[in-house]
């Protein structure tokens, strides 16, 4: 934490400074000012970034652990969750199938059910999904416990997807795999969050590095190519100054349901957005709360086999980060919350 905080803080004082002496020829304006400030804002976050991803290189090349076999044993049942909102169901039941049998080739397969929380408000949409959820149990057959549940008001969101299912079905299972219609997570991965999970009782939430895939615009080829790259330097990073007081990013990661149950619920902000409302960015939260009661937060970043998708365009993109972007501007509320870790 040292080197990572000490060397962005480094970074940014000296780029700041080569600034200022950028600025200062012909006298500094309130204008230059301001560009000096908004300057160091943005430099310190690629600074920061910096020192951790260098942290994260030398961790990879002499610290990192060898892939681990999948475990031969579980003790406990876990859900796999999938919330949907509206989504191609073709895509969605496609890869719970696919998860599912992967799991099932562990030899643990007994030991998950899987459950599809369906916010769909789309009529049409929604019994395409119950047709899907159908033909799916027919082609799996009496071997795989798969659930279909219809949400009818997307109350809260996904934050409130998951909240109903931990409400109503969550004593059944100790921990849980959170996932986004997104998602494709192999076996191996999925067992082995689990296996993780049941032999750290002080754990409450470990988080997987999941990489792009299925992506074919010139936009997201780019993404993609770049996460592979960069994307395991910066999450080894972070994995290594976080610690066990890390984040959580909303999918690909298991929960322990009754920690997650008795710490996390969310309130309403009041007041008007964006400082208002539901909290947007609720992963970020709910990884702070658990980790205020106790409970470990930590990422395996070199586990593998944790997969998403990212938006297709610029303008998805964007659409994306003003929503990422009123969560931040909510955490401005939540900070001042007693009792939070330095490092959340």
């Amino acid at each position: 934490r040292f080197v990572v905080f000490g060397g962005g803080l480094a970074l940014t004082a000296y780029g700041a400074y080569e600034m200022y002496r950028v600025v200062d020829v012909g006298g500094v304006s309130v204008l230059k000012w301001v560009l000096l400030v908004l300057f160091v804002a943005n430099f310190s976050w690629i600074a920061l970034a910096f020192s951790s991803a260098v942290v994260g290189l030398f961790w990879l090349l002499f610290r990192a652990p060898k892939r681990q076999s999948a475990p031969t044993s579980l003790s406990s049942k876990t859900a796999v969750v999938m919330p949907i909102y509206n989504e191609q169901p073709s895509r969605v039941f496609g890869a719970v199938q696919a998860i599912a049998e992967d799991v099932a080739k562990t030899g643990l397969g007994a030991h998950f059910d899987y459950f599809f929380l369906s916010d769909t408000t789309n009529p049409d949409i929604w019994v395409a999904e119950e047709r899907a959820f159908l033909a799916l149990r027919r082609r799996l057959g009496d071997n795989f416990r798969i659930f279909y549940r219809h949400r009818p008001k997307n109350t809260a969101r996904k934050a409130g997807n998951i909240g109903d299912f931990v409400s109503r079905w969550g004593g059944l299972y100790p921990q849980m795999v959170v996932l986004d219609a997104d998602s494709l997570m192999t076996g191996h991965s999925i067992v082995s969050l689990a296996a993780a999970m049941e032999a750290d009782p002080d754990s409450g939430i470990i988080q997987t590095l999941p990489l792009i895939i299925n992506r074919n615009t010139l936009f997201a080829r780019q993404q993609q190519f770049a996460a592979r790259i960069y994307g395991p330097v910066i999450a080894a990073g972070l994995s290594v100054w976080m610690g066990r007081d890390g984040n959580y990013w909303g999918h690909n990661a298991i929960i322990r349901t009754k920690a997650f149950a008795d710490h996390c619920g969310l309130p309403d902000l009041r007041g008007r957005p964006p400082f208002g409302g539901h909290i947007m960015s609720h992963d970020f939260v709910e990884a702070a709360l658990i980790r205020r009661a106790g409970y470990a937060v930590y990422m395996l970043p070199v586990l593998g086999g944790s997969f998403e998708e990212s938006p297709p365009s610029l303008i998805d993109l964007a659409a994306r980060d003003r929503r990422w972007c009123q969560g931040n501007l909510q955490h401005i509320r939540v900070v001042p919350s007693k009792g939070l870790h330095w490092a959340t």
